[in-house]
């Protein structure tokens, strides 16, 4: 079943945004992704949850909160 994750992300400069490109390529069962530099917004479309696309985030040192909200959002362990 594939759903949508959307993500507000800081995304400073052109090496953020490879570093989270990268990151995001490594996730199973992702179907598409997108980086929207001028909103701070990542999308993962695929087999994945919230969780997994913000812990993947949080290795990489970024922080990410559900874009629906306003409070960053830490991944459940």
């Amino acid at each position: 079943m594939s759903s949508m994750v959307e993500l507000k992300v800081g995304l400073h400069c052109e090496e953020c945004i490879k570093k989270i490109l990268k990151a995001i390529k490594k996730i199973q069962d992702i179907e598409a992704y997108n980086v929207d530099t001028k909103l701070n917004k990542v999308t993962v479309t695929g087999n994945v949850t919230t969780d997994q696309v913000i812990r993947v985030l949080q290795k990489i040192g970024k922080t990410a909160s559900n874009w629906a909200d306003n409070e960053p959002i830490t991944a459940s362990t």
